[in-house]
């Protein structure tokens, strides 16, 4: 048995390194992939285009407008003299956000009484305006907070240096701190995800055409006639592909380490292990395509179906608590949805298996009901 395999592995082998293109689809797509969806794949919002219409012309409001400056998140692009120019910048796609101080905003400071700013974003991207949002808020309390510690230094010098601990004793002191991922980089949460899904596509598109490619090119005939048994010739075109994926793994994870900066916290030796679980539904499903498949281009299109809906109701993109609960329980059946629970319990969190056994256990039960479908469709003979 073994030795039929090891001959089935050699020929696979060969057959894929001797196609230039193959050793490209196989190897350099995945960091090409890596780099563009590392790079695109982001919620991160910065040097947002902005307009001030700064109607007061106060110290205050250039001071304000300053902070907002100096955060990193927003760029003056624009100042206005006519808040009506607010909307038509908006219109054109000029900005993306605007400030505006009505005349008096100074002198309500100084008399104690509430100031007015107007911050308007473009609410057409809402995920991007509800950061630039949460932004400018940050931003305003920390400048009300310095505001209310400048009037109390003033009482205090004009009562002589009394203190006044009523007012200085907030009822809530909010210090928040993010776990994991402390700087809230968005590429730490998308990067580890590019890997399973760039995994999960190679392999579909190679698994899916293998047993396809044998029909077309009229190698099928030699492997009927041959003592090669379903299961023996399962394992020899499941396994060449399996070691590729471990071999991406490694190469797409350095370059997520080394280039992006992401961390791994965990064990390497517990990635591999879950690759390998995760291995198991992905070649089955390919397989599974391979001999429902006539032609390589029947295969590459059953490939695509799946690994669409497969990437949306994974978690990837969409979180999979807002999703109706019809779709929530159709994402149990998909193996990304446990491979990214994995992947980023083990880069940004450190978990063990102790707390991911439960992701192994559902994709080694995958596994082991699709490689059993394909190796049960597979017939021994020309289809």
């Amino acid at each position: 048995m073994w030795e039929r395999i090891r001959h089935m592995l050699v020929k696979e082998f060969i057959q894929v390194f001797r196609d230039p293109r193959m050793r490209v689809v196989l190897f350099a797509t995945p960091i090409i992939q890596l780099l563009v969806i590392g790079y695109a794949v982001t919620t991160d919002v910065t040097r947002i285009a902005t307009a001030v219409a700064d109607l007061d012309r106060s110290q205050a409001s250039r001071e304000i407008v300053r902070r907002f400056e100096g955060s990193g998140y927003f760029q003056v692009e624009r100042t206005l003299t006519d808040a009506r120019a607010i909307q038509t910048l908006m219109d054109e796609g000029a900005v993306k956000a605007a400030l505006q101080f009505d005349p008096g905003f100074a002198d309500d400071l100084a008399r104690g009484r509430t100031a007015t700013i107007q911050v308007i974003v473009d609410g057409t991207d809402s995920n991007t305006a509800s950061v630039v949002l949460a932004y400018a808020t940050r931003i305003i309390a920390q400048v009300n907070r310095d505001q209310i510690r400048a009037t109390l230094a003033l009482r205090r010098m004009a009562a002589g240096g009394q203190s006044f601990p009523q007012a200085e004793a907030p009822g809530l002191d909010l210090r928040s701190r993010a776990w994991y991922n402390p700087d809230l980089r968005s590429q730490n949460f998308y990067v580890p995800g590019v890997l399973g899904i760039l995994i999960m596509l190679t392999l579909l598109l190679m698994t899916s055409m293998a047993i396809v490619r044998e029909r077309e090119i009229g190698t099928m005939e030699q492997l009927m006639v041959s003592p090669i048994r379903p299961t023996e010739l399962i394992l020899g075109k499941t396994l060449p592909f399996a070691l590729i994926g471990f071999f991406d793994v490694a190469l797409i994870t350095t370059v997520a380490v080394l280039w992006f900066r992401v961390p791994i916290r965990g064990s390497l030796w517990l990635l591999f292990g879950g690759t390998a679980v995760y291995l198991l539904p992905v070649l089955g499903v390919g397989l599974f395509i391979s001999t429902i498949s006539r032609t390589q281009q029947q295969a590459m299109m059953s490939t695509f179906f799946f690994f669409q809906p497969a990437m949306l109701l994974s978690g990837f993109v969409f979180p999979i608590a807002n999703m109706p609960e019809v779709i929530q329980v159709l994402t149990y059946l998909n193996p990304l949805r446990y491979f990214l629970v994995i992947i980023r319990g083990i880069f940004l969190k450190g978990n063990g298996f102790a707390i991911l056994w439960p992701q192994f256990l559902a994709l080694f039960l995958l596994g082991l009901a699709v490689l059993t479908a394909s190796v049960a469709r597979f017939r021994k003979r020309v289809a």
